[in-house]
């Protein structure tokens, strides 16, 4: 009966490797383990207990480090790489041009004083990231978006202690930096997104983000001026979530047709790559994606309030641990779902071509 017990506590830690790996190896294994247990042994000892877990997870992670070097990941990899970094370059002119242009609808006290030399190093770098990750110098590409993470850490990190609602709200910015730096690392061929894209796809990419960056610009240097005399003149907004204004509701909704005209550009690319690109590239940015969920959602009453408190509400290490974990957790999940998913259509193309190869009766 001990030696029963001992080798079913054996067979739960084998577990912890993979299935290929246990099904070569497993009854070898288990062999050497239970020859080398004392006489009554019925728990294994903790040097056991510790080899085993610790090789088994060494074992899973050399197997999932290579199912990310499969052509579809290197793929999905470049394809995000190129498609976030482009997004970020956008998003910095937004910031810079915001500065630079004085918007009619704000107050003489409220305009902006001109961009400063971080508004213009955000530009020029991450338009560096997308252009040498374009004409294939991925490793100057990757070494930019890493700077470009580092750049964050250092001048938003700090704001931690004081300034919460700001690093929140520009965690979702640093995620998309993140995974920017995470898939230009991954090796791929020079000018893969290149390959993979097509001149029209990668055009359409180049001028979706851009054309939303002049839109929502010319929405706000165009909103009804302020004049000392009368306040802001009479406009209509979308709603309260979203800043976009005009003095008539055709103008304004012009204006949402051209950004939905854009976000559907991006979307026709990403539905036209092949489907084992396409589902990894959802993968890639599923955990920006969780991450503004939660933000919007969980968080949204906390920011709500600390603005009107006037002081600073602390996150508890709980928010703060789902800030974290939420992004990990969707894009692990994700992994696994696609990997679910490709065996499943496996596993029915190897039925229908059985199939296929049976005589008729």
């Amino acid at each position: 009966m001990s030696a029963d017990r001992l080798e079913r506590r054996y067979r739960r830690l084998l577990a912890c490797y993979p299935w290929e790996h246990r099904r070569t190896y497993e009854e070898e294994m288990l062999a050497v383990l239970l020859a080398g247990a004392r006489p009554g042994q019925t728990r294994p000892d903790l040097a056991d207990v510790a080899n085993l877990i610790g090789g088994g997870l060494r074992a899973r992670l050399r197997v999932a480090a290579r199912g990310r070097t499969e052509p579809a990941w290197v793929d999905a990899a470049a394809v995000t790489g190129v498609l976030v970094a482009l997004v970020l370059c956008a998003a910095a002119v937004k910031g810079l041009l915001d500065q630079a242009l004085p918007a009619p609808s704000l107050p003489p006290p409220y305009r902006p004083a001109g961009p400063d030399p971080v508004d213009w190093l955000r530009v020029a770098g991450w338009a560096a990231v997308a252009l040498a990750a374009l004409v294939g110098l991925r490793r100057l590409a990757a070494g930019l978006a890493w700077a470009g993470v580092a750049g964050w850490l250092v001048l938003v990190g700090p704001a931690v202690a004081d300034q919460q609602t700001y690093v929140v709200d520009t965690l979702p910015q640093f995620a998309l930096a993140l995974v920017t730096a995470a898939a230009l690392t991954v090796p791929a061929p020079p000018r893969r997104a290149v390959a993979v894209l097509g001149p029209a796809r990668l055009v359409a990419l180049v001028l979706a983000p851009l054309s939303v960056t002049a839109l929502l610009e010319l929405n706000r240097v165009n909103r009804p001026g302020f004049t000392e005399s009368t306040g802001t003149g009479s406009f209509v907004r979308l709603s309260a979530d979203v800043d976009l204004e005009a003095g008539t509701s055709a103008v304004l909704w012009l204006y949402v047709a051209g950004l939905a005209a854009a976000g559907l550009a991006v979307l026709a690319v990403l539905a036209t790559l092949a489907p084992p690109v396409r589902r990894r590239v959802a993968v890639l940015l599923s955990p920006v994606a969780a991450l503004a969920l939660v933000i919007e959602n969980a968080l949204s009453g906390w920011m709500t309030s600390t603005a009107h408190m006037g002081h600073l509400i602390p996150l508890v290490p709980a928010q703060w641990a789902v800030l974290v974990l939420a992004p990990l957790v969707t894009f692990l999940a994700g992994v696994l779902l696609v990997r679910r998913r490709e065996e499943t259509l496996r596993m029915i193309e190897l039925g229908r071509a059985v199939d296929r190869e049976r005589p008729a009766p």
